[in-house]
């Protein structure tokens, strides 16, 4: 599976939401996931890429991972992976 179905099958799962319904211009809050959930879904992509995600949870807009969109997320994620490899 690759990063971008990965990342929506994990907002998906938390959503409790079918991944097709999963579209990467919707945002987490049309998804309706939480503040909790959010968190809970950094985790969960840091445990399946295993990667560092640069996300604090009490100041969303400063950190250095973009969670505006589905595709941000899975754009970010991919960047993540990339570093991580080189």
């Amino acid at each position: 599976m690759d990063i971008r179905n990965r990342v929506i099958a994990i907002l998906a799962e938390q959503a409790l939401l079918d991944p097709s319904d999963v579209h990467e211009d919707m945002t987490l809050k049309d998804l309706g996931i939480d503040s909790l959930g959010v968190v809970e879904s950094i985790f969960a992509i840091e445990e399946a890429f295993d990667i560092s995600v640069p996300f604090n949870a009490n100041e969303p807009l400063k950190s250095d991972f973009d969670i505006s969109s589905v595709g941000a997320i899975v754009a970010a994620v991919e960047r993540l992976v990339a570093e991580r490899a080189a």
